[in-house]
């Protein structure tokens, strides 16, 4: 799966550039500063990541469509008609976004390209793994001299299990990955009650005991401690690489594979930025 760069990304980074511009000249140290900082980086580069996630969502329904149309050559296959002559007569049946690219592969077939070498290009144009794996073993197939009709009907229950098979480790693990949405922004909540409530009264109590012993002793500690390095850092580094890090287990549960992953982390890296810069 590729993306090209598309002229309307330039409008979401350009705009992004100008509201972080106008930040740091109206709102540098102020409360607002970072907030806008974020928004600003968010909007110039959502455009691409809602591109990107559409393709994901075409290529499912590619693998979807694919299906049905190896099934009506399995059963034009089947009746006695020869693999280019099939392809011919399925490819004016709608397969949504499958369409397209049945279609250039009738035309190829149709221009005397042989089978195999228009399968390879249909297989590459639609840059989808399962049709790759397919359309490798057909191709195989019809070169060793075997049995294509049992092939293709090989191929379609190879390609109902590996999508059933993502459906059921999907449903199974949709629990988890609530309680992992569950899990993060409750542990946001907690590192916002210690940073804002939980060590300013800390410190405050500590101030208030420096008078005697056991208030010299606690204010060395949390107060020394406070003037040397900043808590606000510290806990807003851990939940971005807590929120980046259950993102791609979230990912790698639910789809297979860490970079679906990164769809989560975003979601999480940016509201807790997001509430964080903003609360605090």
């Amino acid at each position: 799966m590729k993306l090209e760069f598309k002229p309307s990304y330039l409008f979401g980074i350009t705009l992004g550039m100008i509201i972080l511009g106008a930040d740091f000249v109206l709102f540098l140290g102020k409360r607002l500063f970072w907030p806008l900082v974020i928004l600003a980086l968010t909007i110039a580069w959502i455009q691409f990541w809602i591109d990107y996630f559409n393709e994901i969502k075409r290529q499912k329904q590619i693998e979807l469509q694919f299906l049905e149309f190896i099934r009506n050559l399995a059963e034009s296959v089947k009746s006695g008609i020869s693999i280019p002559k099939s392809i011919t007569n399925i490819s004016n049946k709608d397969y949504g976004a499958l369409s397209p690219y049945v279609k250039k592969l009738k035309n190829q077939i149709e221009w005397g390209i042989p089978t195999n070498k228009a399968f390879v290009t249909f297989s590459l144009d639609t840059q989808n793994t399962i049709i790759k794996r397919s359309a490798s073993i057909i191709i195989e197939a019809e070169q060793s001299g075997g049995d294509i009709t049992d092939i293709l009907t090989s191929v379609v229950e190879s390609v109902i299990n590996v999508k059933k098979m993502k459906e059921e480790r999907k449903a199974s693990v949709y629990g988890q990955i609530v309680q992992g949405y569950a899990v993060f922004y409750i542990f946001i909540a907690i590192m916002l009650v210690l940073q804002l409530w939980l060590f300013p009264k800390l410190i405050g109590l500590s101030g208030q005991l420096q008078g005697g012993l056991a208030g010299g002793l606690l204010g060395g500690t949390i107060g020394g401690a406070a003037e040397s390095f900043s808590f606000d850092s510290i806990f807003f580094t851990l939940i971005l690489v807590q929120g980046f890090f259950a993102g791609l287990m979230i990912g790698k549960f639910s789809e297979g594979t860490l970079k679906n992953g990164l769809f989560h982390s975003l979601i999480f890296m940016t509201s807790a930025a997001l509430i964080i810069t903003t609360l605090r």
